[in-house]
């Protein structure tokens, strides 16, 4: 049998028939780490794969529900989560997934009784890379029925970039729903590459305050009153084991799935998904029939956050539920580190450059730009900031 890995890519050959358990324990794949498909459908751990069979291996998520049942209705799962003790066939899948994010808003960590992320009469902007996480978020929240335009940001990291926006193009044609488009070169006069190799920070450190700041423009530039991303239980447990490992009581006192604006200058910002892994996302997205970008941004190496991720795993592989359980027991303790810590909100003024909230005179974007296109040739640019 033909196996192809994806993220990263590689390609085995097996001497079958095996079962998806034994084909993953010869690769040594952690089998909740990746999801199978065969035949274009997601198969458990015990599906016999034939001599001859072509299957994909993509990573975050397993396919192994070992025989298992619908939790609902008893009919054989497509994917199961361990942590949840339950399986799913895809319909209830999917509404085991619109479940989670409902609780999210209506009953999300740091919301006052009675408050929710968002309401129906909110303009929502979920921001899109082409991921799997995004574009799941888009369509749970189209299907819910929120008002929800995407917003995509053009890095210009060559064909990664160019696959990512389409992607975001086609799932918003398939939808019927609005997506705003910025490009990072046009609009602001530098890649994410070109800004980075005289930036004097890390990659991902320019890429990150650029995404962000773009976010928080356009949504305020265009009057919407709450900004989504799909951060979801994975991304926000890593982010915290390293806001632990290095103890920034600042960033733990503010790390949660509600963000408050700033007087109109900042927009509302808020992460519907922080309840469910990156294991269940993948899947709905194969379920849904949703494409999405599999493969990792090429410039993503030595990203901290996928070290803390991946003894995560290790972790989780043992003690199913573990993200979790130090994530929400975390955030249902946060106000002991949130009490001694600065306000999130003190002396926030608006830069003097461009208007955004900042706590200096210029806010870090504007100075990153203004290293930036002081060494670099100036490209093409639509917008001062």
């Amino acid at each position: 049998m033909i196996v192809r890995m994806r993220n990263p890519d590689a390609t085995h050959q097996l001497s079958g028939p095996l079962s998806v358990g034994e084909m993953l324990e010869r690769l040594d794949v952690l089998p909740h780490t990746v999801l199978v498909i065969h035949d274009g459908e997601l198969v458990t751990a015990d599906h016999e794969l034939p001599d001859d069979a072509e299957v994909e291996v993509r990573s975050v998520i397993s396919g192994g529900a070992a025989g298992s049942s619908c939790v609902v209705c008893r009919v054989p799962a497509v994917i199961e989560e361990p942590r949840h003790r339950a399986a799913w066939c895809p319909d209830h899948f999917v509404e085991h997934v619109q479940r989670q994010v409902r609780k999210a808003i209506d009953h999300g960590h740091g919301l006052a009784d009675g408050e929710r992320m968002f309401s129906y009469d909110d303009r929502l902007l979920v921001a899109v890379s082409g991921g799997k996480d995004s574009l799941a978020l888009w369509d749970v929240l189209l299907d819910l029925g929120y008002r929800v335009d995407g917003l995509y940001v053009g890095l210009g990291i060559g064909g990664y970039s160019a696959r990512s926006g389409q992607t975001c193009r086609r799932f918003a044609e398939r939808r019927g729903a609005t997506l705003h488009e910025v490009d990072l070169a046009e609009t602001y006069g530098y890649t994410t590459p070109s800004g980075a190799s005289v930036a004097g920070r890390s990659t991902c450190g320019v890429c990150g305050l650029s995404k962000r700041y773009v976010f928080n423009r356009v949504a305020v530039d265009q009057g919407y009153d709450v900004l989504l991303t799909g951060h979801n239980l994975d991304d926000e447990a890593a982010t915290l084991l390293g806001n632990l490992l290095r103890w920034h009581d600042d960033l733990l006192a503010r790390q949660g799935p509600v963000l408050s604006g700033v007087d109109g200058r900042q927009a509302r910002k808020c992460k519907p998904l922080y309840r469910l892994s990156e294991r269940e996302m993948a899947a709905y997205c194969v379920v849904r029939g949703i494409d999405y970008v599999v493969e990792e941004c090429p410039l993503v190496a030595g990203n901290s956050g996928h070290e803390q991720k991946a003894a995560l795993d290790v972790l989780e592989a043992g003690s199913p539920g573990v993200k979790a359980q130090l994530l929400f027991g975390f955030l249902d303790r946060q106000e002991r580190v949130a009490a001694s810590a600065p306000s999130p909100g003190a002396d926030v003024g608006s830069c003097q450059r461009c208007g955004m909230p900042t706590t200096t005179d210029v806010c870090a974007f504007c100075r990153q730009r203004e290293r930036i296109l002081a060494a670099l040739p100036v490209l093409p640019s639509r917008a001062a900031v």
